[in-house]
């Protein structure tokens, strides 16, 4: 773990150098459009939602995996082998979609799927050895590493998949605010910079309307769900 967070660390740290040399390579400078406004709305959506299955996903394993002595089956890891990576590229996906030019779209996912692919298959041969024919019978019933099937989505219940608690919310949202924070700012600055304050104002009431949708999704999984029975209508499912 710790190796991968300085690995990662490093990478993070040489991307804003390169990205302070060379700003008007990566930045979207036209914040005129009704294109540049779908990105940000889209963008905002999908670092909010990488953010909620990444926390579900952290906080469902930490309370059922017993310290990694167990195989953790249900839940978010009963739509994807890896829901935590799945937050992860939404989160960059969005940040992408809402700070930078389309063709760096390419450029992160070809460094996500390098970086995290070789994580995911270093991390599948150490599930191996440890639960070996367990592991093997969770692979088949969920097939999917990283991302889920259109159908695994829309013909369960999400609250079967994405349960989630308010001290898991708590004990992430310093990294959520900063994230959001740091983001906002930047685009904020583009927005007034090129776009004056009528812009800025416009597509401020548009993030703020996701991101009041978001606290009622959070509102209603953390409310209607009990994670008992999460689990076992999940197991329900997978066996």
């Amino acid at each position: 773990m710790k190796k991968r967070l300085k690995i990662n660390g490093i990478v993070m740290f040489l991307a804003v150098v390169i990205l302070a040399i060379f700003p008007a390579i990566f930045f979207r400078r036209n914040a005129v459009g009704w294109d540049n406004s779908i990105a940000e709305i889209f963008g905002i959506g999908f670092i909010l939602l990488g953010q909620l299955i990444r926390v579900s996903a952290r906080g469902f394993k930490s309370e059922n995996s017993k310290n990694g002595f167990d195989l953790v089956k249900t839940g978010p890891y009963s739509l994807v082998r890896n829901p935590m990576y799945l937050g992860i590229i939404l989160i960059g996906f969005g940040a992408v979609l809402m700070l930078f030019k389309w063709w760096v779209v390419i450029i992160f996912l070809c460094f996500f799927y390098i970086r995290y692919i070789l994580l995911v298959y270093k991390e599948e041969k150490k599930l191996k050895l440890s639960f070996a024919e367990k592991y093997a019978d969770y692979c088949k019933d969920v097939p999917n590493r990283i991302f889920p099937s259109v159908e695994a989505l829309f013909n369960r219940d999400m609250l079967q998949y994405l349960p989630l608690k308010l001290k898991w919310v708590k004990k992430e949202i310093g990294s959520i605010i900063a994230v959001l924070v740091l983001i906002l700012l930047i685009e904020s600055w583009e927005d007034l910079r090129y776009g004056g304050i009528g812009l800025f104002l416009k597509e401020l009431l548009g993030l703020v309307i996701v991101f009041f949708l978001f606290v009622l999704l959070c509102v209603y999984l953390i409310r209607f769900i009990n994670p008992d029975n999460v689990t076992d209508k999940s197991k329900d499912n997978i066996q």
